[in-house]
């Protein structure tokens, strides 16, 4: 039971840091020899792209790439949960 209490709360932790980081993916467009880049996520039905700023994409880069990590480790955890219930014979 010890097990499953860690990877909950493991859950639980990686669900709020994701909430609060970028939404979205990184897209570029170029126009002649200008590179723009636009973070692009969706609001209900619609698309929307936000420009971002030479200054802004290193960081963002970064916060993405975070994301992307935590995502994995989400599907990780959840797989290791559905593990431990079948070890203990309950369901989840």
């Amino acid at each position: 039971m010890r097990e499953r209490d860690k990877i909950e709360y493991m859950l639980e932790e990686y669900t709020r840091r994701l909430k609060e980081l970028p939404r979205g993916t990184l897209s570029e467009k170029r126009v002649g020899t200008k590179t723009y880049y636009y973070l692009k996520y969706r609001v209900g039905k619609k698309v929307v792209s936000d420009y971002v700023t030479r200054e802004e994409l290193p960081a963002l880069m970064e916060q993405l790439a975070h994301k992307k990590h935590i995502k994995t480790m989400i599907r990780y955890l959840k797989e290791e949960l559905a593990e431990a219930g079948r070890m203990l014979g309950s369901r989840r």
